[in-house]
């Protein structure tokens, strides 16, 4: 596929040497970077993140990312809590979040057959038809690690299923976001970041 150049958003996380091993597959070029120019003029930007809401928020409101982020116009992706910061608020540490999104983020509901965190290959089932699924078959397994999530609403392009349903994808304008790990998801997983780096091209 073509190249794309696209900024990964470094506000922490576990996850992003899997990341840039994930878009390397896909001939994807990649900073992962800080920098609000580097951002803005990016084709495509991705916002990670393995950990807390609060110490991400800190990291993006120290460089003074937050209007820029909310402001972008390009495809953005958000995976698993870079997902969580679009929303107006998070329920862990009761940190405001980026506001791009209009819910609050809550934290799983747990039980003897539905432990926290959620940690597994879960399905994924759409709503609607969407270029991001494209040759992505319904009810595919996509991997999560996850202790909070956004409720379901008008943005949720795709469910799954804990003790109660949740958004598993979501889609607001240009913005994206998946609660799942897509770098981590094998074949599908990479046919779902393929798809976002096809956007606007």
């Amino acid at each position: 596929m073509a190249a794309s150049q696209v900024a990964i958003v470094n506000c922490g996380g576990a996850n992003i040497a899997s990341l840039t091993n994930a878009l390397e597959r896909l001939n994807a070029n990649y900073s992962v970077t800080m920098d609000a120019s580097r951002i803005r003029n990016s084709s495509h930007v991705i916002i990670p993140g393995v950990g807390h809401a609060a110490d991400a928020m800190q990291k993006l409101q120290a460089q003074q990312l937050n209007g820029t982020i909310a402001n972008l116009e390009q495809p953005v992706l958000g995976i698993c809590l870079g997902l969580q910061l679009l929303a107006q608020s998070s329920a862990e540490e009761n940190v405001q979040c980026l506001g791009v999104i209009d819910a609050q983020v809550s934290k799983l509901t747990s039980d003897r057959e539905f432990p926290i965190p959620n940690i597994g290959w879960c399905k994924v089932s759409a709503l609607r038809e969407h270029r991001l699924l494209a040759g992505i078959d319904d009810g595919s397994y996509f991997y999560f690690v996850h202790s909070y999530v956004i409720p379901c609403g008008p943005y949720t392009l795709a469910t799954a299923n804990h003790a109660l349903k949740f958004t598993a994808i979501l889609e607001q304008d240009n913005f994206f976001a998946t609660q799942f790990h897509p770098e981590r998801s094998a074949e599908v997983g990479a046919k779902l970041l393929s798809n976002f780096l096809g956007a606007n091209q």
